[in-house]
């Protein structure tokens, strides 16, 4: 008898959130221990989340901005990883609408090629969020995945394919029809899981998942 298929597990978010940063190793160790098969879907967080009620982060008061830095600096303490409070290169002002795009269609480039997409999406998030670089460089980007053993130059190439292109309105168009409102989200059975806080919530229901397939 064929082993069963894997259990899909989906992350909806976007390459500038620093909570998509904060879930990226224990979400590698859930992967580890759960074998699901593991699509990561960079999506329009700026189109969509206004539409299915979330509150993007220039957009709130300053009290929310406030603590929202708050509990960043709580949850890098709680993690032990670095984290900038205002990192150099997330911008106050945006010039540059497709900013944190750039870095979304090169992990969908590298997933659509069967590379470790996790690892490469990790390594950029914590480029941007702990090493102040500037993700929305394509040099940067290049380098970033030469460091990580990925042809850099090839993926950067790829971004504005329209294979990823494709697949980037894809999983934009996914998220807002499952009401995705903040990043990271996770899709598990059906069900959602909205932040990185919420990984326990997701190992448990894969060991329920996996249980049941036994």
């Amino acid at each position: 008898m064929p082993p069963p298929d894997p259990i899909e597990l989906q992350c909806f978010y976007s390459l500038s959130s620093p909570w998509a940063y904060f879930m990226g190793p224990r979400l590698q160790d859930i992967v580890r221990r759960h074998r699901p098969k593991l699509i990561l879907k960079p999506y329009d967080f700026q189109a969509i989340v206004p539409r299915t009620g979330g509150v993007p982060l220039r957009t709130r008061p300053e009290p929310r901005k406030r603590y929202h830095e708050t509990e960043l600096d709580r949850w890098r303490q709680h993690l032990g990883m670095p984290l900038a409070l205002q990192p150099k290169h997330y911008p106050q002002a945006v010039t540059d609408p497709d900013w944190n795009k750039y870095a979304g269609w090169m992990v969908i480039a590298a997933q659509a090629a069967g590379l470790d997409a996790q690892r490469l999406s990790h390594a950029l998030l914590r480029a941007l969020w702990a090493e102040e670089r500037d993700t929305s460089a394509p040099s940067v980007r290049q380098a970033i995945a030469d460091e990580n053993g990925f042809d850099g130059g090839h993926l950067v190439a790829q971004e504005r394919s329209a294979p990823v292109q494709a697949l980037y309105r894809q999983f934009t168009a996914e998220a807002e029809n499952l009401g995705v409102f903040g990043a990271p989200t996770f899709v598990l059975d059906g069900e959602l899981f909205w932040g990185q806080d919420r990984l326990d919530f997701v190992d448990r229901k894969l060991d329920r998942l996996r249980a049941a397939k036994a």
